[in-house]
């Protein structure tokens, strides 16, 4: 195999790859808003929950967690998962994220000064015009480092998905590395993954630069 054809056959697994990635941006981030808020609930019942939820994400390694999510519901229900590999990755990137996500959420909202939902409440502004209009903005400015980290991270995380067989660019690396016994497949797929957190990283950058008018 040429190395054209091998840049050929692993640009399919990339882009598969990107899908898990921006499949798990797209749930995580907002359910992380969702958990952080909760975190922060009146009631120690839902606050005890979420702190169990988050120990249990953060203290196991992802790899476990989606091959618990793949083979649970056969080995609990006895259902079939013929159709579920792709499924049971996103739900398991998405509620590993998430949970992460929430806990920088908590960071940036729990660093916004007490005097400003203060202030607010004496302009008369509701919890929710508080929230949205003045403590999210700041929030997103302060959160924006720690959230370029975790989506670098997410763009490597996505070669686990070989735990559960998808093809994706890790995956058609380490069959064609075993096929041609070369390592230079997974040179290949070195480069697409520093190719695309170059790329993250640039557009995270972006997003800081536009936000520079929070101060």
């Amino acid at each position: 195999m040429t190395f054209e054809t091998m840049i050929a056959t692993m640009i399919p697994g990339m882009l598969k790859a990107m899908q898990i990635f921006g499949l798990t941006l797209l749930g995580s981030l907002p359910l992380g808003m969702v958990i952080a808020l909760l975190k922060k609930s009146r009631f120690a019942v839902v606050r005890w929950i979420i702190n169990i939820y988050i120990s249990v994400i953060r203290g196991t390694p992802l790899m476990l967690q989606l091959l618990a999510w793949y083979f649970g519901p056969f080995y609990l229900f006895g259902l079939n998962i013929g159709n579920w590999r792709f499924p049971a990755l996103i739900v398991g990137f998405v509620v590993n994220y998430s949970a992460y996500f929430a806990e920088i959420y908590r960071g940036g909202i729990e660093s916004i000064p007490v005097g400003q939902y203060e202030a607010a409440e004496v302009l008369g502004y509701t919890s929710g015009q508080t929230f949205v209009r003045i403590v999210l903005p700041q929030v997103i400015k302060r959160i924006m480092p720690s959230i370029a980290n975790e989506v670098i991270t997410l763009v490597k995380d996505t070669s686990l998905a070989f735990t559960l067989a998808y093809a994706e660019v890790f995956s058609l690396a380490k069959q064609i590395s075993a096929s041609q016994t070369s390592f230079t497949p997974f040179i290949i797929a070195g480069v697409f993954y520093f190719v695309a957190n170059y790329i993250m990283e640039f557009l995270m950058k972006r997003i800081e630069k536009a936000l520079d008018y929070y101060k």
